[in-house]
């Protein structure tokens, strides 16, 4: 993207995601690729897709890994079933997946609070045939407001993402309304205030989603942004999306939270996939 003004202009705080890009490493190597190419910030998915209760070696070894990479974790998902793969999550799922969940609260809150994280991430979980929906949303207003009581006791927000219906058509948050909603249940209950909305600009741009409008209405309700280009879930330039201006209407809302890079490098090494931001503009300000 030459003669962007991507960063500079903006102002935006980035991080990287190292569950999808980086993906090419080991887990442990990924925090100092990404220190790296530039950046001073990384996100993740839960890491440990068959477990929700790692053993303390594998938690302190990653630890290890962003302290000694250098980077600020600035986002951590819950336990959210197989993801990537068929899974979106597992708080709202009746039975084993529910108490993986809940036994994999406590465990994420310590681990943040120990790299000093602050916003963690609870994927909602698909629908299941044969439950009535009332009961899964139950359920899953039950399990969010643990998470946010968790998240309270270190100092961190709880996030609630919007997927997109065509990628996830299970999932029963494939709008910004649908996840706010949600957002506003758990605070209600809680008293707590400190859930926030995840504004995913790709998942959002995939449901048809009136972007600028969403930002106007929900920049305020807002705790994290992550971006991709559409189509193709790629770095912003390889589809049509017009992030930079997205991203700057998010500033003039009053959004000064993080940026999560959250996308595909495509056929390339990930370190090449930061040619569309400059290198000044990738650590943290």
């Amino acid at each position: 993207m030459p003669g962007s003004e991507w960063g500079t202009a903006s102002e935006q705080r980035f991080n990287v995601n190292l569950s999808i890009l980086f993906t090419e490493l080991p887990l442990l190597e990924r925090p100092a690729a990404a220190a790296a190419a530039g950046f001073t910030a990384v996100e993740l998915w839960w890491p440990w897709v068959d477990s929700p209760t790692p053993e303390r070696p594998e938690l302190d070894a990653l630890r290890k890994a962003i302290e000694d990479a250098g980077v600020q974790l600035t986002g951590l998902n819950f336990y959210a079933g197989q993801l990537p793969g068929p899974d979106r999550g597992a708080l709202s799922i009746p039975g084993a997946e529910s108490e993986r969940f809940r036994a994999n609260v406590d465990v994420v809150a310590d681990f943040a609070r120990s790299v000093n994280c602050k916003a963690l991430n609870a994927l909602y979980g698909n629908r299941v045939e044969g439950v009535d929906p009332a009961e899964q949303d139950a359920l899953a207003l039950e399990n969010l407001v643990l998470a946010a009581r968790a998240a309270d006791r270190i100092g961190a927000i709880l996030l609630i993402e919007t997927l997109n219906g065509p990628e996830s058509p299970l999932y029963p948050l494939v709008s910004a309304p649908a996840g706010v909603a949600v957002v506003d249940r758990v605070n209600e209950a809680t008293g707590l205030g400190n859930a926030r909305f995840l504004m995913d600009l790709y998942h959002l741009s995939m449901n048809g989603e009136d972007l600028p409008s969403v930002i106007e209405r929900y920049a305020a309700k807002t705790g994290h942004v992550q971006i991709a280009d559409n189509p193709g879930r790629g770095a912003p330039g390889t589809g049509t999306l017009p992030l930079e201006e997205l991203l700057g209407r998010l500033r003039k809302a009053g959004y000064e939270g993080w940026v999560g890079l959250e996308y595909k490098p495509g056929e390339r090494p990930s370190a090449e996939a930061f040619d569309w931001l400059p290198a000044e503009a990738r650590a943290a300000r």
